[in-house]
């Protein structure tokens, strides 16, 4: 069976689907690219908002209608949250985010049977994790590690504690062992990833923490960079910052989830933090670490949010510095308590912070690039785009380098010599 993935939304996402990959390969089919012909076509969905779902239909509609007769299997976050909006949409095998094992053989009973079929739990009765291979087929540069599924935070505006259930966690050996396994096949830097990996361990109760974990990874992996995905800002601690300042293979390169800088609009919605604690963590990250890259995520225009709220967030993320930053208006979620709030906030509003918070982070970022310029920084480099080689430096800082040798996945140290648009340039 000749079978091709489209892959929406985040790095757990794209972990599942090479481990479909994996799985469909070690079973004998051919993986082609979704633009070509194939028996079945997968599209692993995404539904962290509205405008995702309606991408995950648009991808559906328009494959069933260029390929009328393929088997088109829908799985992911969509599905499990959204069952009824399936059955209209001409699908042939129906899936959530649980059993990938059990999937793939569903898909070829439904290649042999032409039958429908909807296979779909209760995500929060999920209570093992479920360990999938490790890595991608191609491309032997950086892997993604899944370590932890589930979430019960329940963010007031996020629908994911109920696409992935309770908290799951990779176990300590299996960690390990997935990590050498994953260094020994070629990859120069390994990246923990989860839905909330800052909850890893959490069902185990007085059992290890993250920190543990990280340790078990970069000893199992020595010869990897080990970036961490994004942390919840509690996690940042003085124990946690001690330990993990003494590997030497962790990236000095922490995403701390922080969605406003305003208590009262953190309070809407309902994160386990305030901007006092949030900026303990920066505080921490900087003491035990040089010039760490510490990046964030932010939604602007959250229902309730004036004016004076903005200009509290905009104040606070200055006073962080951060060196990059994702920025989001506000997008409703239907099913979730934000989206039921009072002071909605009209989407030109919406737009126009976006658009002002985009102009700090954009001269923060220069400013964080600019101490970099005429210092030696190790590169991994990845890919040719736009006549040179771009790869990430530890900090996760995009660099340019021209030169004629083939450079995929080699690191090799820059002379840095300036900052272009978001990159810094400079020369092997």
């Amino acid at each position: 069976m000749k079978v091709a993935f489209y892959t929406l939304g985040c790095k757990v996402n794209q972990y599942e689907t090479q481990a479909l990959e994996q799985l469909l390969s070690a079973r004998g089919h051919t993986l082609v690219p979704f633009e070509e012909s194939a028996d079945a076509y997968i599209i692993n969905t995404c539904t962290v908002t509205a405008v995702s779902d309606k991408k995950s239909r648009q991808v559906i509609r328009r494959t069933r209608k260029t390929a009328p007769d393929a088997i088109i299997a829908v799985c992911g976050c969509y599905p499990q949250t959204h069952p009824q909006d399936m059955e209209e949409l001409s699908i042939d095998l129906v899936s959530g985010t649980g059993d990938r094992q059990g999937f793939v053989e569903l898909l070829e009973r439904t290649w042999q049977e032409r039958q429908p079929i909807t296979a779909l739990d209760n995500a929060f009765e999920r209570r093992v994790f479920e360990v999938l291979p490790a890595g991608g087929l191609e491309g032997r540069t950086r892997a993604m590690l899944k370590v932890e599924d589930g979430c019960v935070n329940f963010c007031s505006y996020c629908i994911i504690p109920y696409a992935r259930g309770p908290i799951r966690s990779l176990p300590l050996d299996k960690a390990r062992k997935q990590a050498a396994h994953l260094a020994s096949e070629g990859y120069q830097e390994l990246v923990l990833t989860g839905i909330e990996i800052s909850s890893w361990g959490h069902e185990w109760k007085d059992g290890p923490t993250l920190i543990d974990l990280i340790e078990a990874v970069c000893d199992a992996a020595p010869h990897c960079r080990v970036r961490l995905g994004s942390l919840e800002p509690r996690t940042i601690t003085q124990d946690f910052c001690a330990r993990a300042a003494k590997l030497p293979n962790l990236c000095p390169h922490f995403h701390l989830s922080m969605q406003s800088g305003c208590d009262a609009t953190l309070k809407r919605m309902n994160r386990k933090y305030d901007t006092a604690r949030y900026y303990e963590s920066v505080t921490l990250l900087r003491r035990y670490f040089d010039t760490p890259a510490i990046t964030t995520d932010l939604i602007v225009g959250f229902p309730g949010e004036t004016e004076e709220e903005f200009a509290q967030t905009l104040d606070f993320i200055q006073t962080c510095a951060f060196s990059a930053m994702h920025i989001f208006p506000y997008s409703k979620r239907p099913g979730t308590p934000a989206a039921k709030m009072p002071g909605q906030v009209l989407k030109a509003v919406k737009e126009e912070r976006a658009h002002r918070a985009s102009q700090v982070a954009q001269a923060m970022e220069q400013a964080y690039l600019e101490q970099f310029v005429g210092q030696t920084l190790e590169v991994l480099l990845e890919q040719q785009r736009d006549g040179a080689w771009r790869g990430y430096t530890t900090r996760y800082t995009e660099v340019a380098v021209e030169s004629p040798e083939n450079l995929h996945n080699q690191l090799r140290n820059v002379d840095i010599s300036g900052v272009d648009g978001g990159c810094l340039r400079g020369n092997l």
